[in-house]
């Protein structure tokens, strides 16, 4: 098939790229516009001066960076949909974190319409056997991000501060637990069922899992479930439903922020931890509620999970966004801190 020809507006993107070290070939000006990563062509020049405008010129350029033969950019492309959050790319956007959710799901080769929602005892046990075909499905995790560096800073002396929360966020009694909340919501599992999972993992102080039994002993008594609450009272339905009607502008600012966060953690821990940024990252709670579960997040169908997971906790857990918000300033300021020979910066798109 003949290719049209390069415009002279192209010709001149494609030397702008060149002249600041990359390269951006016409049929990639193609692709990452067919995929609104880039503007259409009679938008990138300024009207009046008919120059190239520098934010597409800036576009194209982190586009030729990132590109690589026969590899996608993953999430990346995610970020510059909820950037320009037009009603086009914010359905793009929507659609992909639609899909991820539901990746469990299909590796299990399940449906979302074969999750019944009765309470009926059939409902109930249909639910649970796809809670174990879940389970059968999913690759086992060893350890969390949290482990792992633990296990490498133990040899060299470092002193952390403690786990605040559970050993292992990926166990088997939490996962399990977890998949059943997945295809059940919370009405499939008891408080007391919770607890026990969380127990068996628990590193925080005793007290707090017993304070949190106490609440949800305490508004049963007075006729309220405080199960209801959670993100997870409807299970993987009730999310993606979430999803579909969450509002496109929020939509795509949780986007933004989990992606700029999660851009931030991965530079922080690639080139510039220590002892001191460990401790660090490790004091706040979202290294509990966020680093350990889903703040890594690599290209691929695992960073996509991650960046799902984050998202989602942005837009339906309360307090998640600002603190997520209050995390990205701590790692900025660890980021921006001086050091020998020069400065640390960050180069999130």
């Amino acid at each position: 098939m003949t290719r049209t020809p390069p415009t002279a507006t192209e010709r001149a993107l494609t030397a702008e790229v060149r002249r600041l070290g990359l390269t951006a070939t016409h049929h990639q000006l193609e692709r990452w516009r067919a995929k609104h990563w880039l503007a259409p062509t009679d938008q990138w020049t300024d009207p009046v001066t008919r120059a190239l405008r520098p934010d597409v010129v800036h576009r194209a350029t982190w586009l030729a960076a990132l590109s690589r033969p026969g590899r996608g950019i993953s999430w990346i492309g995610w970020t510059f949909w909820a950037i320009d959050g037009t009603e086009q790319t914010t359905a793009l956007l929507r659609h992909a974190l639609i899909h991820t959710l539901q990746l469990p799901l299909r590796q299990a080769g399940i449906t979302l319409t074969q999750i019944p929602n009765g309470d009926s005892d059939t409902d109930f046990d249909t639910r649970q056997g796809l809670a174990e075909q879940l389970l059968r499905s999913r690759r086992t995790i060893g350890r969390d991000l949290d482990g792992l560096l633990r296990a490498h800073t133990r040899t060299t002396g470092i002193t952390l501060p403690e786990p605040r929360t559970v050993s292992n966020p990926f166990d088997t009694a939490l996962v399990r637990t977890g998949a059943r909340l997945l295809t059940g919501g919370t009405a499939d599992v008891s408080v007391e069922e919770l607890t026990d999972a969380w127990r068996s993992v628990w590193t925080g102080p005793p007290e707090q899992l017993d304070r949190i039994t106490d609440a949800h002993l305490a508004a049963d008594h007075a006729g309220t479930d405080l199960r209801t609450l959670s993100p997870l009272a409807h299970g993987l339905p009730g999310l993606v439903h979430a999803l579909e009607h969450a509002d496109a502008d929020l939509l795509c600012e949780a986007v933004r922020a989990c992606t700029k966060a999660s851009s931030t953690l991965l530079k922080l821990l690639l080139e510039h931890t220590d002892a001191g940024i460990l401790t660090e990252l490790m004091d706040d709670v979202m290294w509990d509620h966020w680093a350990r579960t889903g703040g890594v997040a690599p290209t691929g169908r695992l960073g996509e999970a991650a960046i799902t997971l984050s998202t989602v906790q942005y837009l339906l857990v309360p307090g998640w966004a600002q603190d997520l918000h209050h995390y990205q300033d701590r790692m900025d300021r660890l980021l921006a801190a001086p050091t020998a020979p020069g400065a640390r910066a960050s180069t999130a798109p």
